[in-house]
């Protein structure tokens, strides 16, 4: 019986990003998974994945993703989130502050009623940087 998508996001979520579970992970995501992150490069598959969250991890001391939203139509889902940690890691190029930060995004799922085989992660990027204090996007363009 095919696994709904809202089930693979609710577990991705919490027990993968929440919790850094690296085997939920390797579970969930299909060995061909495309992960495109708003803070990062592409990644494939569940090694380049868990790559970049021990990378967000580390940048951001208790980071969580929160569900606000999912709306799911037969293999593919959208989810509306909201981020949030504490900076203790190089960020955008810019050293650790000890500030709390959050901000808020859109998730793009697609699964095989099983795992989930790509994502697209779009965040106030923006918002991110003028929490860093690297000022505002639309203040720096003509």
């Amino acid at each position: 019986m095919p696994t709904p998508p809202s089930r693979l996001i609710k577990r991705f979520y919490h027990e993968v990003w929440n919790e850094a579970n690296e085997a939920v992970a390797r579970e969930i995501l299909h060995p061909e998974f495309r992960f495109r992150a708003s803070l990062g490069p592409e990644k494939l598959g569940p090694d380049g994945f868990i790559e970049y969250m021990r990378l967000i991890h580390t940048a951001l001391s208790g980071y969580t993703c929160a569900i606000e939203d999912i709306i799911e139509q037969g293999e593919r889902a959208a989810a509306r989130m909201r981020f949030a940690g504490v900076h203790r890691g190089t960020l955008f190029g810019v050293a650790p502050t000890g500030r709390p930060i959050a901000w808020s995004g859109a998730a793009f799922f697609t699964t095989d009623g099983r795992q989930i085989t790509s994502l697209w992660v779009l965040g106030d990027v923006d918002a991110v940087k003028q929490q860093l204090g690297q000022g505002n996007w639309a203040q720096t363009t003509p």
